[in-house]
């Protein structure tokens, strides 16, 4: 007898809200920098589809160094800036969004003073610590606990992570997902979080060397041009097919870019 492929559905809030997916964009970096331009093109791809759209509140408390302007492309007039009031200022104009810069780390003690109180329905890490995993695993895991009904229900964690030519890129539920009844296919309702399933990856595959590069010549022995920006755009892909196709036989992968390589994770 075989067995019925796995499939999670897409949370209805997600194809049908009433107003637009708050997302809180975690990290504005070499992948966050890249994701949140890949989420700008998918706000307004979604509103021209008739969807409300994006609401992204982009976090990160760093400054735009000389060594960030390859792979994270910002210009000398943004040098000394905040990273996310840059980026969010940059697509505001050029799209006319009203999306937010927070100039914080996206922590458990300041979500009292932050947009919504921390709370979004989607949640994207773009981080480099594992302990700054695990803090947002806490944080979602309490929002889980309080499954209430409102407007900024968190429930989806989407976390990206890399060396310097790999990485993965993993989506989990923050809470059960109700799924519809299939004949044919095998729904599952919960996935499990990276934290979780993931833990050991996750501390070995952080860079061994998080101190600031000097130069954009250093800051490539520590990771390849390129690896952010593929992870970003293979990540904004399966976002895309959460939203547009409504149901994920995959839901994540790891990249070996050195090798061209991907290999999916399957749902179940």
């Amino acid at each position: 007898m075989n067995t019925p492929t796995a499939i999670h559905i897409t949370d209805n809030y997600l194809i049908n809200p009433t107003n637009p997916i708050t997302i809180n964009l975690i990290g504005a970096g070499g992948t966050g920098s890249n994701m949140v331009m890949a989420l700008a093109k998918m706000n307004h791809a979604l509103i021209a589809l008739g969807h409300p759209g994006l609401q992204v509140y982009l976090y990160d408390n760093d400054r735009v160094s000389e060594a960030n302007q390859g792979r994270q492309l910002f210009a000398d007039s943004e040098l000394d800036m905040f990273k996310s009031v840059a980026l969010i200022n940059r697509i505001n104009r050029f799209f006319g969004t009203n999306w937010k810069a927070v100039t914080e780390l996206f922590h458990q003690s300041g979500l009292s003073t932050f947009p919504n109180n921390g709370k979004a329905n989607l949640y994207i890490s773009c981080v480099d610590k594992a302990s700054a995993r695990m803090d947002i695993a806490e944080i979602l895991k309490r929002y889980a606990v309080d499954s209430r009904y409102e407007r900024n229900k968190p429930l989806y964690w989407m976390d990206f992570g890399n060396s310097k030519d790999t990485g993965q890129v993993i989506l989990s539920t923050i809470e059960v997902v109700k799924q519809p009844e299939s004949e044919q296919y095998r729904t599952v309702s919960k996935l499990p979080m990276v934290t979780d399933e993931f833990k050991g990856l996750l501390e070995t595959s952080e860079l061994d060397d998080d101190s600031p590069s000097c130069s954009l010549a250093e800051a490539l022995t520590k990771q390849d041009l390129f690896i952010n920006s593929t992870l970003a755009n293979l990540g904004a892909s399966l976002l895309w097919s959460l939203f547009r196709e409504g149901m994920l036989f995959n839901r994540g992968f790891f990249l070996n870019l050195k090798e061209f390589r991907t290999q999916p994770l399957k749902v179940g």
